[in-house]
């Protein structure tokens, strides 16, 4: 099917809030007004995970009224457990003319999110995708990097075993190096330190490393040097959601 089906709901898509905030702060600035206004309208939504879908409407309806009580909400999970022959059920209450919500767990829903299938189908349904505006810790890591903004790479996260995550840097650089290109990548926090020791190992001291923690919060940091002046007691990395962004020199 091509073009938009008239008859059917609309799927917004609603990002969320990034990193762990005070349960007493209110839902900050980074979620816009007008993205309030239409997450606390809808009565169905579809979210990585119901309980934090909850804890966001619940924080949404102390500045914004939601539309219905958050127990007459519909939420519906869509996780890296759900299989692809469900994601037609999630989108059926859209096809009858009721609009939806996908939610993500942080950040921009369907960008380093489970979320971009049910999205790809949404368009094949010939379902009306409206994108709402919010905080992408990918973006604004490479904006706050001063590294190429012209033209980068996002890579997810990088292989767990040290002989191919070594491999891996090695590839990431050159590419970096042919196509003065900025590399970017996320990692468990638990892991960073180990990243950091395998990129000064692994990588060549004249390339730029940008280490992008706690975006949007209160203990936001950006740090952007040369590997060769890259020490641990740079940056405190340990269990903090980072953003890495390489560019080679």
């Amino acid at each position: 099917m091509s073009g938009t089906n008239t008859m059917s709901g609309t799927l917004y898509l609603i990002p969320n809030t990034l990193g762990k905030r005070d349960e007493a702060d209110p839902l900050p600035d980074v979620i816009p007004a007008g993205v309030q206004q239409v997450a606390a309208s809808l009565d169905y939504l579809v979210a990585e995970n119901a309980k934090t879908a909850r804890a966001f409407l619940k924080k949404l309806g102390e500045t914004c009224p939601l539309a219905r009580p958050i127990q007459q909400i519909e939420i519906r999970e869509l996780n890296v457990n759900t299989r692809a022959d469900a994601l037609a059920d999630l989108l059926a209450p859209l096809a009858t003319g009721r609009d939806g919500g996908l939610l993500s767990e942080a950040g921009v829903p369907a960008v380093a999110d489970p979320g971009a299938e049910l999205v790809r189908l949404a368009h094949a349904r010939g379902i009306r995708v409206r994108p709402l505006v919010g905080p992408s810790s990918i973006l604004l890591a490479v904006m706050g990097s001063g590294l190429n903004g012209q033209s980068f790479a996002f890579n997810g996260y990088l292989p767990v075993d040290p002989d191919d995550r070594a491999k891996r840097l090695r590839e990431l650089e050159q590419h970096s190096r042919k196509f003065r290109q900025t590399q970017v990548w996320i990692e468990t926090p638990y892991r960073n330190g180990a990243l950091l020791d395998a990129l000064r190992q692994h990588c060549a001291g004249t390339t730029l490393l940008s280490v992008a923690v706690d975006l949007t919060l209160p203990t936001e940091t950006i740090v952007t040097l040369p590997l060769s002046d890259w020490r641990p007691d740079r940056l405190d990395l340990h269990k903090r959601p980072a953003i890495f962004s390489l560019l080679a020199g």
